[in-house]
Parts: C-alpha cells; structure tokens; sequence
C-alpha cells in the first residue's frame, strides 16, 4: 500500500544546497542569484519544487529596523528562495507559499520561535509581493 503513495513516507527536506552569487549594480544592492539549482521536497504540497540556476532572490525581505532585523535577518535564506519563487511564479496560492516557507525553515532546523514569527509577518503583510511576483520576476529574472 505504501508504494502507492509514496508521499505518505515523504519527509520534508532540502535535496541540495543553497549556492548563489551577489549581483552586482545599481538596483542590485540587496539581490543574489541562484548558481546551481536547488530542490526541496515538500510534503505539505506533496511535490518536488525545484529553483532553477539563475532564479534571482532577495532572501527575506525584513526590515532594516534593528531589533527586527536582529530578530530575522539573515535567516533562512533556503526557505526565504523558495518562498520568493513561489511568491514570483504563483505556481500555488499566498497561503500554501507561506506554509512552504514554514515548512522549508522546519526542514533547515529554524528555531520554531523564530519560524512562527517569520511565518506570520508574511501571513499578514506579503500581499503586496505575492501579487507583484510575476512582475518581479519578469524584472529580476530578464537580465
């Protein structure tokens, strides 16, 4: 019966690792380019997602305030790639990408303090970048 459903043993996890460069120029400051592809299995969406070389991330938009940036910046970057591919692809809906987000930072061993609150800053303020995703990504993925 197992065999049949194969994400019923599925786990969660990163198949490879987060490789990037820095890109460089105006406009460019805070943006890194995925190197080689990176794929994480997800059990919420029962699929493989996987961020081709090139995919161009910001990482988690966090506040340069500092106690909130010292809170969550510079922090799951991984989950922060694969919840910008979503966001920018709308290949599933804002609530499923922000499970994944929470389900990714899960996998790279985030502290659940801090992945619960990563997870509801952008439950309940990532509608402006969900619903600009494809024209970011028309921009950031052209160059």
């Amino acid at each position: 019966m197992i065999g049949s459903r194969p994400w019923a043993i599925m786990k969660s996890q990163f198949e490879s690792n987060l490789i990037v460069k820095k890109l460089e120029g105006k406009g460019q400051e805070n943006n890194w380019q995925v190197a080689a592809p990176l794929i994480f299995k997800s059990f919420f969406l029962k699929r493989t997602i996987e961020i081709p070389a090139g995919f161009v991330t910001d990482f988690a938009s966090v506040p340069r305030l500092p106690f909130a940036y010292w809170l969550t910046g510079n922090i799951a970057q991984e989950a922060a790639t694969i919840h910008d591919f979503l966001y920018q692809n709308h290949s599933t809906s804002k609530a499923k990408a922000d499970m994944v987000f929470l389900e990714a930072m899960k996998a790279t061993k985030v502290v659940a303090w801090r992945r619960w609150l990563m997870y509801t800053m952008v439950s309940l303020f990532g509608w402006t970048s969900y619903g600009s995703g494809p024209d970011r990504f028309r921009v950031l993925n052209s160059q």
